[in-house]
């Protein structure tokens, strides 16, 4: 190998390296500007994994204030305890009106035989959960999974 295919290499791992270090420093820039932003998954019906999720939600407004979106997105077995007779539903209720965005899946609400009308007030519907995550995701939400 010659020094000048070595410089090449050498030249090739400072550039990679430097577009690495702009990247990771470009990220927090970025989020910092747009406040702080989390969606939350839950998928289980299990009333101990909503109030960690909840309790989560809480911590993380207490924490960072108003400068916080929070999105809770429910599917899978999770819809359940968005249902209108659920057992979490003051506590989802509450959480709504300290501006906690909660998601239902409508696949899985089709899957289910839900309509609106079970459920709980003041909840939002996404066309699908995993979608919803994802897309959040690609926007720069953290992604919480309790």
């Amino acid at each position: 190998m010659s020094s000048i295919d070595n410089w090449y290499r050498a030249a090739f791992a400072v550039i990679v390296g430097a577009v690495a270090l702009v990247t990771i420093h470009a990220a927090p820039a970025a989020a910092a500007k747009d406040g702080n932003r989390v969606v939350v998954q839950v998928s289980d019906n299990d009333p101990a994994k909503w109030n960690l999720a909840l309790n989560n939600a809480h911590n993380l407004q207490e924490a960072l204030g108003k400068n916080l979106e929070i999105e809770i997105v429910a599917y899978g077995p999770g819809i359940a305890m968005l249902q209108a007779e659920s057992i979490v539903g003051n506590r989802i209720d509450d959480a709504v009106h300290a501006g906690v965005t909660v998601s239902a899946c409508q696949n899985t609400m089709r899957g289910h035989k839900l309509t609106k009308a079970d459920m709980l007030n003041g909840i939002n519907y996404v066309p699908a959960g995993v979608v919803e995550i994802m897309k959040r995701q690609q926007e720069g939400w953290a992604y919480l999974r309790p």
